[in-house]
């Protein structure tokens, strides 16, 4: 993307704003004597500017990418190599100073421990200690509430499964009683179908019965009349 040199102007100005501001927080960080809140507000400040200068440089480093002349994209690729040194820079103060500003609180902290009386430090130390066996309760507390509450959900969950069981085993009932009834269905029909084949049998033999008498009442009849 080609811009103007309007626009290249603006980013190179916002660039150089975002530096004077993060040059200014690092100062302001240096000289923070606490208390720690506000060392955070600096920190959290401090990171917002040098996101925004490290989103500047990139734009202008999408312009350098994007120049169709070799001569100004070569110009601009240093601006943006020497703007990324700037930011390397202001990153490692950054942290230094932060450093600094924390090692000062605390040495200042103590500094107020141990200054006062001796009476006081151990309110101080009482107060202290009633604070973390506060927050202990409370953690125990917590811990507890988590623990009843993961003893329900298992109750919950075994109450679950005990009525899945005893809906299986209703099932499992009702096959069986089904079962047993297409048993004794089969065992009548078997019954039935030995009943129907002896029938079949006597049936075959008094029929062959018949025709040997008919056989023989016919033979007689032809013997009389021819003989």
């Amino acid at each position: 993307m080609e811009l103007s040199e309007q626009e290249l102007e603006l980013i190179r100005q916002e660039i150089i704003n975002n530096i004077l501001q993060v040059t200014a927080l690092i100062q302001d960080i240096q000289q923070c004597a606490g208390p720690k809140e506000l060392l955070n507000e600096l920190n959290i400040e401090g990171r917002a500017k040098i996101a925004l200068l490290r989103s500047s440089i990139n734009r202008l480093a999408d312009v350098a990418e994007s120049e169709r002349k070799e001569k100004k994209k070569m110009e601009l690729l240093l601006e943006v190599d020497d703007h990324r040194q700037q930011l390397t820079a202001a990153l490692a103060a950054f942290r230094k100073a932060n450093v600094i500003s924390a090692c000062v609180i605390d040495k200042m902290a103590k500094d107020e421990l141990l200054s006062v009386p001796e009476e006081r430090q151990h309110v101080l130390r009482k107060r202290r200690d009633k604070q973390g066996l506060v927050k202990a309760s409370s953690q125990v507390t917590d811990t507890l509430f988590s623990i009843s509450r993961n003893l329900a959900e298992t109750v919950q969950r075994s109450a679950n499964t005990l009525d899945t069981l005893i809906t299986s085993s209703d099932k499992v009932t009702g096959t069986k009683d089904e079962l047993e009834h297409q048993q004794q269905v089969i065992a009548q029909s078997g019954k039935l179908l030995g009943k129907y084949g002896r029938r079949e049998v006597t049936d075959k033999a008094l029929l062959m019965l018949a025709f040997a008498f008919f056989l023989a009442c016919v033979f007689y009849i032809l013997q009389k009349r021819l003989f």
